[in-house]
């Protein structure tokens, strides 16, 4: 600030005033384009998460259901004693445990993705108290 009063050349009180409230909104403008930029790349990431797991489930189950109608059929034939609705029912018991494998990793996939980053919410949070009290 390049402003000074005419008196000794120093700026007045007002002017340093204003200047700090200045400071600070503008500091909490820069904070919170920051929340903003972190909360996108939480949202980014947790899309991206979505995407590969929504394929990754659609492909696996076109394989899927021809690796099992493969697997019965060859239960089918290696073991002749069992029917073929026992041979279903082995193959589809293997196949809901890789299911749960599956959908298990989804799952932890969704738990990295940091939902609002602490460090940017306690700052926000500091921001606005300050004003708050400074109002």
């Amino acid at each position: 600030m390049s402003t000074s009063s005419p008196v000794n050349g120093s700026p007045s009180v007002t002017e340093l005033v204003s200047g700090i409230v200045g400071d600070v909104q503008n500091l909490g403008m820069q904070h919170f384009a920051l929340f903003r930029h972190e909360v996108k790349e939480d949202v980014r990431k947790a899309s991206d998460a979505a995407s590969s797991l929504a394929v990754g489930l659609a492909v696996c189950q076109v394989g899927g259901l021809l690796i099992a109608l493969m697997a019965v059929h060859l239960l089918a034939q290696l073991v002749p004693s069992l029917s073929l609705w026992a041979c279903y029912g082995i193959v589809g018991g293997v196949i809901v445990v890789g299911g749960g494998i599956a959908v298990t990793l989804g799952i932890q996939k969704f738990k990295t993705v940091d939902s609002l980053s602490k460090q940017a919410t306690d700052i926000i949070k500091d921001d606005a108290r300050w004003l708050n009290q400074h109002s």
